[in-house]
């Protein structure tokens, strides 16, 4: 017996599967493997949230009435209808075609349910380890000014570490490796969220920034988004101001910033 149902169910999923798994979303990436993806075309009229929670408790995200599936085949759904809302944004930004370098918050939703939820601990455990060589931990020893940029917008993350976390670090001039007390890494570690979007997003950040502690910052309110990219880029921006724009260290910045908006979204509002 002929299923249209099921037929559109599997195109729906073999769609997702290609956009969101099969693709390079780094435009770069893209570049290297010959080019421009082959995008698929929009096929929708709109995306929208639906009025109230699914069975799994979160607000799903729905195309033309029809619940969107994440590569691993769940139900694409956010827990608040502010965060599926933005989510739902990013589909009806798409015009002509459907370019996942262009919607990080709906990769970092796939990547939240279909693997931080199964694999919360080792994820958290992965955010841990920056907290053993985190980049707030290496300073500069000259030029002054550098010096002093790094302190200006380090010394107060760190601060809050020792003061509210009671996480005390030690601070190395160079880039030579020193252990931190374990003590430390615990009290720090303590503070990782546990809610799995949380989770998710502190993930993100860290390794888009290469500090636990500014993810950290940012999760718990003590630093906002634009302050927590800044001081992440301080050295970077150093250079930079004395050395001239590197145009292609730019453009993927501005794709890694795409990232890291995404996942201070989910910070605000999951």
């Amino acid at each position: 017996m002929h299923n249209d149902g099921q037929n559109d169910g599997n195109v729906m999923r073999d769609i997702f599967t290609e956009i969101f798994e099969n693709q390079p979303v780094d435009p770069m990436a893209s570049a290297r493997r010959g080019g421009r993806p082959d995008l698929r075309k929009r096929f929708y009229e709109r995306a929208h949230v639906a009025d109230r929670a699914g069975e799994g408790g979160g607000f799903p995200v729905l195309l033309d009435g029809k619940p969107i599936k994440t590569p691993a085949r769940h139900v694409l759904a956010a827990p608040t209808q502010a965060l599926a809302g933005h989510i739902a944004q990013e589909w009806n930004a798409q015009e002509q075609v459907i370019d996942a370098a262009r919607m990080p918050l709906t990769r970092l939703a796939n990547v939240v349910i279909d693997a931080v939820a199964e694999q919360a601990k080792p994820v958290a455990d992965e955010v841990a380890k920056y907290l053993g060589s985190d980049l707030l931990f290496y300073r500069a020893d000259a030029p002054p000014g550098l010096v002093a940029r790094q302190a200006q917008a380090w010394d107060p993350v760190l601060a809050w570490a020792r003061d509210d976390l009671g996480a005390r670090f030690v601070l190395v001039e160079g880039v030579v490796y020193a252990a931190q007390p374990s003590e430390a890494i615990a009290a720090a570690r303590a503070a990782i969220p546990t809610d799995l979007w949380q989770l998710g997003a502190v993930a993100s950040i860290t390794a888009l920034t290469g500090s636990a502690l500014l993810a950290l910052a940012l999760a718990h309110e003590q630093l906002d988004a634009d302050a927590a990219w800044a001081a992440a880029h301080v050295d970077e921006d150093w250079q930079m101001e004395h050395w001239g724009r590197d145009e292609v260290a730019m453009a993927r910045r501005a794709f890694r910033f795409a990232e890291f908006a995404a996942a201070a979204a989910v910070l605000r509002h999951a």
